[in-house]
């Protein structure tokens, strides 16, 4: 099993390879006998200002292993067509922003999306900040205000580009948006799910009971994470055109 100095671990037999894309430092997630045709490209949350393509690699490495194909994990850049994109919190936030672009400049569109616990509202005014507030341990109002003003400074809380809730959501590929029923930023996933329908994009919402933010990162360890991958991964596979 590897092992990095932050934490993040592979399942066995997931190999990573460092490699630079576009200039951006990023890794090859490849598990045994995955299919090498079709991508996975992961962005990393953490609040914009933390965790990094190591913190992530036991998500990433289980993720690799259902899905059944390589996963590409960087930092927050645009993705070609034939390519999946998923991200957690932050990254969920960007991987909506990231199909927005796509789509605005006129670039191939990916195949599926796959934002959990996105964070896409920079002004925190979901009233799940207050009514999961005792029951979220990792995520708070104050934190989420205080992550956005180091993220935008003085920019606007309401550019779609940075707050995807108020983009015109249209001619969006599928969407499956998972978030846990135990977080402040469950109203930011079941708002964006609203309105991305309301345009006339697929949507799936799953919202997992008891589960706090990015249990997805505790597979291999929870099972409620276990399932959430497996739901990504048929999710994924389906929409790339690999088995199931």
């Amino acid at each position: 099993m590897n092992l990095d100095k932050t934490g993040g671990r592979f399942p066995d037999g997931v190999v990573g390879t460092p490699v630079v894309a576009g200039g951006v430092p990023a890794e090859w997630i490849d598990p045994p006998g995955g299919a090498t045709d079709r991508v996975v490209l992961y962005l990393h949350g953490g609040g914009y200002v933390a965790g990094s393509i190591d913190s992530h690699r036991n998500l990433t490495g289980h993720l690799a292993v259902a899905m059944g194909t390589r996963v590409l994990a960087l930092d927050y850049r645009l993705a070609p067509e034939h390519v999946l994109i998923a991200g957690d919190s932050a990254g969920g936030g960007l991987t909506v922003a990231a199909l927005l672009l796509a789509r605005d400049r006129g670039l191939p569109r990916p195949a599926a999306a796959v934002p959990s616990s996105p964070m896409v509202d920079m002004e925190a005014l979901g009233e799940s900040m207050t009514t999961r507030a005792e029951a979220d341990p990792m995520v708070n109002r104050t934190m989420t205000l205080e992550i956005v003003q180091l993220f935008l400074g003085d920019g606007d809380r309401r550019d779609p580009y940075a707050a995807p809730l108020h983009a015109d959501l249209t001619d969006l590929p599928p969407l499956l948006i998972q978030v846990g029923d135990a977080e402040v930023l469950l109203d930011d996933s079941t708002r964006l799910a609203e309105r991305a329908r309301q345009a006339g994009v697929d949507v799936t919402l799953d919202v997992w009971p008891e589960m706090v933010h990015v249990f997805q990162a505790s597979a291999g360890y929870v099972p409620e994470a276990d399932e959430a991958i497996a739901c990504i991964a048929a999710f994924g596979r389906r929409h790339l055109g690999l088995a199931t």
